[in-house]
């Protein structure tokens, strides 16, 4: 395991969030880490069995267009990222109606509360049709919402000037016109 990275993300989490945003280090090369569709995270092929490194890990984080790097104020590791780097696995709800709110968890125990910040975005496969949903997390990335909260989500959903989704933090996240809803339920 690349130690320089643990000790850095260790020493930047005694300090709270690390601002990994303000930093700009030189790109060191690619590790072969990966982080697969489920939120599974990889070294060297292996899964990382210790949910605090992977929580570790999540907090250096840093997304730069299409690519994922692990970032200290020193060093930055490419990644591969399968889908989204997190997975929304439960939310919660408060409210109803415009006044809801839905805050999500992630398997790296991210917290966010889905508003104007953290927006739900509703992804169509293109050769299945099969829906995938996200939550903005921090800083360009998401979460992946998992299947058993996005049915939840839509037992919750509701019908809003011609769509259908759901309310969160006063915004409205439209899923799909309410009449495609209806064909789909056929």
């Amino acid at each position: 395991m690349p130690d320089r990275l643990i000790e850095a993300a260790r020493e930047g989490a005694r300090k709270g969030p690390p601002p990994v945003h303000l930093w700009n280090p030189p790109f060191c090369g690619d590790l072969d880490m990966r982080i697969a569709r489920d939120g599974t995270w990889f070294y060297l092929g292996t899964p990382i069995g210790r949910k605090p490194l992977v929580r570790l890990f999540s907090s250096i984080l840093k997304r730069e267009g299409d690519r994922y790097y692990l970032v200290t104020p020193v060093e930055k590791v490419g990644i591969t990222v399968e889908d989204a780097p997190f997975v929304a696995v439960d939310f919660t709800t408060e409210g109803t109606g415009p006044d809801q709110s839905l805050t999500f968890e992630t398997q790296v125990e991210d917290r966010v509360t889905a508003g104007p910040d953290h927006r739900i975005r509703l992804v169509l496969a293109s050769e299945t049709g099969e829906p995938a949903p996200y939550v903005h997390v921090r800083r360009g990335l998401e979460a992946l919402i998992d299947r058993k909260s996005f049915y939840r989500l839509v037992e919750i959903g509701t019908e809003h000037a011609g769509d259908f989704g759901v309310w969160s933090s006063g915004v409205f996240f439209p899923f799909m016109p309410a009449g495609e809803l209806a064909r789909l339920a056929m």
